[in-house]
């Protein structure tokens, strides 16, 4: 199986004794030092992410967060490799997501074995997933303080539980997976509804003010384009 790894830390020597260690296993490896400059790269053609913490401007753990609420990578193995070595800044990077966390200086014969042991677990989580099965889990989609529990299908705002219908649900679901993208009313509809419902611009537009009103702050990141549709904006 080919496998690509991205590398991001803005000491480029690093970079290059990672790069060049991870080569002679076998990896295809790139690197960008920032994580500005990794956003501009398909980050979905990456099986992972070696991701520095304390870089300039965009933190690796504000990079990671972007990672995780985009759709397209929010599986994508990510291991943090920081000089920050506390129990609190461990525990931050596994919570935001992280699938392990390696403190600088670091031995590359473990960063090695954890890249190994990273990538197994996610093969097998891939190839569990591809098995026809009723109990495929699906990771939570979150905004700030905005989370979608999509196995339970329940919503929460700032930790406390709120009630949607299922159509307000889906429509939120729907929006946060494919942020900053506005949406026709005929989209939403193909997305939310079955085919056999006749479902009038009325009826979303119901929805819309009904779910802006209980996803409180957050109301404001739905937006509406007027002669368009809608979406939600991370920022607004």
């Amino acid at each position: 199986m080919h496998i690509k790894i991205l590398v991001i830390d803005d000491e480029e020597s690093l970079c290059e004794i990672l790069k060049f260690n991870l080569e002679k296993e076998g990896y295809e490896v790139d690197c960008a030092y920032s994580a500005e400059e990794a956003l501009t790269l398909d980050l979905s053609s990456y099986s992972l992410m070696i991701v520095d913490i304390m870089m300039e401007r965009l933190s690796g753990f504000d990079f990671a967060k972007r990672i995780r609420n985009n759709a397209v990578t929010e599986n994508t193995p990510i291991i943090f490799c920081s000089a920050l070595s506390g129990e609190d800044d461990t525990v931050m990077g596994l919570n935001i997501g992280a699938d392990d966390y390696i403190t600088k200086p670091f031995v590359i014969s473990e960063v090695l074995a954890r890249v190994r042991a990273v990538l197994r677990r996610s093969q097998a989580t891939r190839q569990w997933n591809l098995t026809p099965t009723t109990g495929i889990y699906e990771p939570d989609i979150t905004f700030e303080n905005l989370r979608i529990d999509r196995n339970e299908k329940l919503c929460y705002l700032n930790g406390q539980e709120i009630n949607l219908t299922k159509t307000e649900f889906d429509i939120l679901l729907f929006l946060l997976q494919h942020r900053n993208r506005i949406y026709s009313r005929e989209e939403i509809i193909r997305q939310v509804w079955s085919s056999d419902v006749v479902v009038t611009n009325r009826t979303i537009d119901t929805n819309i003010a009904r779910l802006r009103k209980k996803v409180g702050v957050y109301g404001n990141n739905i937006v509406t384009r007027l002669g368009f549709g809608y979406g939600f904006k991370e920022t607004v």
